[in-house]
């Protein structure tokens, strides 16, 4: 078996709707610039509030992606 390598980045995602919407936004924005992307652990949950309501929900998500060397990583890069 190849020996492989994996980088993890930690993102926080918004939602006005849910934690679940919130989570998949830092999902789907990690997914436009990486590739390989692995696992996606939700490690903290919480909501924004204005007067005492919910604006929008936060979910701080850790994605793993495989590494392929930092000029490969760095191609796959849209700026």
């Amino acid at each position: 078996m190849t020996e492989s390598v994996y980088k993890v980045i930690e993102l926080i995602g918004t939602s006005t709707e849910s934690w679940e919407k919130a989570a998949a936004a830092a999902v789907l924005q990690a997914s436009k610039t990486l590739r390989d992307l692995r696992v996606a652990e939700i490690t903290e949950l919480d909501m924004r509030l204005d007067e005492g309501k919910i604006v929008s929900y936060r979910a701080k998500v850790r994605i793993s992606f495989r590494y392929h060397g930092a000029e490969a990583w760095w191609e796959d890069v849209k700026l």
